[in-house]
């Protein structure tokens, strides 16, 4: 049987027994423990993506991804034009996803705004931009504008699309308007309304004026 003393620690300071009522207590690690998500977070992440399945936030930045790693084009080239909005639509249809106005701009190496303004032979407001693109590769784009367009009027008709969403990205990227127009006409009679007598006393009046 070991000595009891034995048992007793030496310090390595002053080569003395430690009593054990003054040892340091011996400092345990702490447990490195991961920031939970809060409340919060989880409610603000569940309303800006309800239907959010597990991996569709990575598809979503595989598919931006891969649009964004697009190389340039020449945009007075028709079929570089041509040749990249067909990709852009492929890249689409791989990850099963709804095209967008904006992924369109990101494929051509442009900004929306852009997009829109060759769309609709408009200038680009602040940007100053006007469209100097060939007459064909404007043409080409503007078709493929016009396809998103038909795309999302079947997606509003077959219920695909959140109809808020559908109504606010027809009338920003579309030119869709709801609105109610109100159409005044004066009251006025024309000339074959009046009698003799009423055009006779008109003049009349006319003249004493």
């Amino acid at each position: 049987m070991a000595d009891k003393d034995d048992n007793i620690p030496i310090s390595p300071r002053t080569g003395k027994p430690v009593d054990p009522t003054h040892a340091p207590k011996t400092r345990r690690k702490a447990k490195k423990v991961m920031p939970e998500v809060t409340e919060h977070y989880v409610k603000l992440h569940n309303a800006m993506v309800p239907n959010a399945k597990p991996g569709d936030m990575t598809k979503y930045l595989n598919l931006n991804t891969e649009l964004f790693n697009l190389p340039d084009i020449d945009l007075r080239n028709t079929d570089e034009v041509s040749n990249r909005l067909n990709e852009y639509f492929n890249i689409y249809a791989k990850y099963d996803t709804k095209p967008t106005v904006a992924g369109m701009a990101t494929a051509l190496g442009m900004s929306r705004q852009r997009l829109h303004s060759i769309a609709t032979d408009s200038d680009g407001g602040g940007t100053g931009y006007k469209n100097n693109l060939p007459r064909a590769v404007s043409d080409t784009i503007k078709k493929a504008y016009i396809l998103l367009e038909n795309m999302h009027e079947s997606y509003m008709m077959d219920g695909k699309v959140n109809p808020v969403t559908g109504i606010f990205m027809a009338k920003n990227h579309y030119g869709y308007v709801d609105k109610t127009e109100h159409v005044v006409t004066p009251n006025q009679r024309s000339e074959e309304e009046y009698s003799a007598d009423e055009i006779r006393q008109r003049y009349l009046e006319d003249g004493n004026a």
